[in-house]
C-alpha cells in the first residue's frame, strides 16, 4: 500500500485525494489534489508537481492528461503526484500566495511550523523527497517563453550530471543550465540525493496546447527511460544556455520585438524597438550578447525600465 494524504493505492491500482496542509481564513481545512499511481511491478518512485506559481496552469494541463493514460498494470514503481501546491494563489490565479505575498518556489524546504506558503512547501518536500526522480511542472508565468527545461542545482553538485540527463530524458530542446534562487525545490531536493528539473513549458494565460503536449511527452519520455514503462527513449542533443540576460525598456511606449522566441540573436543585433503610440522610434535595444532569444513580456505598452525580453547566452549543446 502506497499512501499520500487521502490517495492509497495497492500495486497495480490507482487513486486520487487530497493532502490537508492547513485551514482557510474560515477556519475550514484544505488540501491539495494527490494521486497515487501504484504500479503493479516494483521499480523506481517519481514525484511530480504542478502550479507550485498558482498562475502557471500547462503543468495543470499536462498531468490532466497524463494521469487518465496511465495504466497501474503496465507501470513498474509509482507515482506520486501533487497537482496544485499554490492553492491559495490557484484559487485567485495569481503567482503568488495571497496569504503571505510569497513565491511558493522560493519557500523549499520549508517550515512546519512557519508561514502559510512554508507549510505546503514542507508537506509538499516530504512527499518529494520520498521518490527517487522528480519533476516540477512550471511555465514562464504568463509571458511568451521557449519550452525548456531547468538545471537548478549548479555545476559543482555532486548531482549534476543526474539532473542533466534527467532534463536530457525530458527532450523539451532546450536546457537553462544555471544555478537557482535559494527556496527552489530543484535547488533543495538534489541536496537530499534526489535528481530534480523544473521544467518551464512556455508561458501562456491559461494553458497552451503545444506546450501541455510537449510536457506530456517530456513525462512519459522520463517514465520510459527510467524504466517505469518498458521501451526505449533516444537521449536527444539539447541546445544549453548557461546564462541569462535580461532586458527593460529605456523609455515607455510600445515595443516591436525583431526577433522571434527561438531565435538566435548576435552581439549587437537589434532585439525590439519603443515607439510612440504614432509609431515615431524613441529607441532600439541591441543583444550585449550572442545567444537565443529566450523570453519576451506578452503586452507591448511599457514604462521606463519595464522588462522587455531575456536573451540565453553562453550557449552549448550537450
Amino acid at each position: 500500500m502506497t499512501t499520500l494524504g487521502t490517495a492509497s493505492a495497492e500495486p497495480g491500482e490507482i487513486d486520487t485525494g487530497r493532502l490537508e496542509v492547513g485551514e482557510t481564513r474560515d477556519g475550514s481545512p484544505f488540501g491539495l489534489p494527490v494521486a497515487v499511481i501504484n504500479g503493479a511491478k516494483p521499480g523506481k518512485t517519481l514525484y511530480l508537481q504542478a502550479a507550485s506559481d498558482g498562475d502557471e496552469l500547462n503543468g495543470v494541463g499536462v498531468i490532466k492528461r497524463v494521469v487518465p493514460r496511465l495504466d497501474p498494470a503496465e507501470l513498474s514503481g509509482t507515482i506520486l503526484i501533487v497537482g496544485i501546491v499554490n492553492y491559495h494563489a490557484f484559487q485567485v490565479a495569481e503567482h503568488r500566495n495571497p496569504i503571505d505575498d510569497t513565491k511558493m518556489n522560493r519557500a523549499y524546504p520549508g517550515s512546519e511550523n512557519g508561514t502559510s506558503s512554508e507549510r505546503i512547501a514542507a508537506t509538499t518536500f516530504e512527499a518529494a523527497t520520498r521518490a527517487d526522480l522528480i519533476l516540477d511542472l512550471h511555465q514562464g508565468s504568463t509571458s511568451r517563453m521557449i519550452d525548456e527545461v531547468r538545471v537548478r542545482c549548479g555545476k559543482r553538485h555532486r548531482l549534476y550530471e543526474d539532473c542533466l540527463e534527467l532534463a536530457k530524458a525530458f527532450d523539451c530542446g532546450y536546457v537553462l543550465d544555471q544555478k537557482g534562487p535559494d527556496g527552489q525545490l530543484a535547488r533543495a531536493a538534489p541536496d537530499e540525493g534526489i535528481p530534480t528539473v523544473d521544467p518551464e513549458l512556455g508561458g501562456c494565460i491559461g494553458w497552451d496546447e503545444t506546450s501541455v503536449r510537449k510536457g506530456v511527452e517530456g513525462v512519459f519520455n522520463v517514465l520510459t527511460h527510467y524504466g517505469f514503462l518498458e521501451g526505449t527513449v533516444d537521449l536527444n542533443r539539447q541546445t544549453r544556455a548557461n546564462g541569462f540576460e535580461q532586458y527593460g525598456a529605456p523609455n515607455g511606449g510600445l515595443v516591436t520585438m525583431k526577433r522571434d522566441l527561438g531565435e538566435q540573436v548576435a552581439h549587437d543585433e537589434e532585439l525590439f524597438e519603443v515607439t510612440t503610440p504614432f509609431g515615431e522610434s524613441k529607441a532600439t535595444v541591441t543583444a550585449d550578447s550572442d545567444g537565443i532569444l529566450w523570453r519576451t513580456r506578452r503586452l507591448p505598452q511599457v514604462a521606463t525600465g519595464e522588462y522587455v525580453c531575456s536573451v540565453g547566452t553562453d550557449v552549448d549543446s550537450f
